[in-house]
């Protein structure tokens, strides 16, 4: 059984500490997003969701070093496995973990090979892939901040909230 991990240390969202990261679940439904948020182990992780392929290359283009959560289909493994293929290049920080019904268990490992760093056909099973994606969020490049504001956020009384 795996520890549980400590809340983050500032009291800004996780996900928006990590500015240039974000937890983005491509799905049809909702609910892989949904069960995803249920085991995620600390709170302030914000799931940001999209219905399409497009979609979700176009946020990940914002935020670069994303972990992507996309839902395989028979209607769009090809062309999932044509982003997967130059994930690495276009966007180098980020990850990318496939979820998909159980008849589409057999694909796991074309899949994994193809850059998948997580893959599940359980709804019921999303703990390692929240466990992932906190970790991966957690070690996401923070941006460089001006003087400004690394002064103000070694105040005791924290960051001005305007300033962000």
């Amino acid at each position: 059984m795996t520890p549980p991990l400590a809340p983050p240390s500032s009291d800004r969202p996780l996900s928006e500490r990590a500015s240039s990261a974000r937890l983005i679940v491509c799905e049809r439904g909702g609910e892989w997003a949904v069960g995803l948020r249920r085991e995620l182990p600390v709170p302030g992780v914000r799931v940001y969701e999209t219905r399409s392929l497009p979609e979700c290359w176009a946020m990940l283009a914002r935020w670069p070093a994303s972990l992507l959560v996309v839902e395989l289909t028979r209607s769009n493994a090809e062309a999932l496995v044509g982003r997967m293929t130059s994930l690495d290049r276009e966007f180098p920080s980020a990850r990318m973990a496939v979820v998909a019904e159980r008849e589409l268990a057999r694909c796991e490992w074309l899949m994994r090979e193809a850059g998948a760093v997580h893959f599940t056909v359980s709804p019921r099973r999303l703990g390692p892939l929240a466990r992932l994606a906190v970790r991966h969020l957690d070690a996401a490049p923070r941006p460089e901040r001006t003087l400004t504001r690394r002064i103000w956020a070694r105040l005791p009384w924290g960051t001005r909230r305007d300033e962000w």
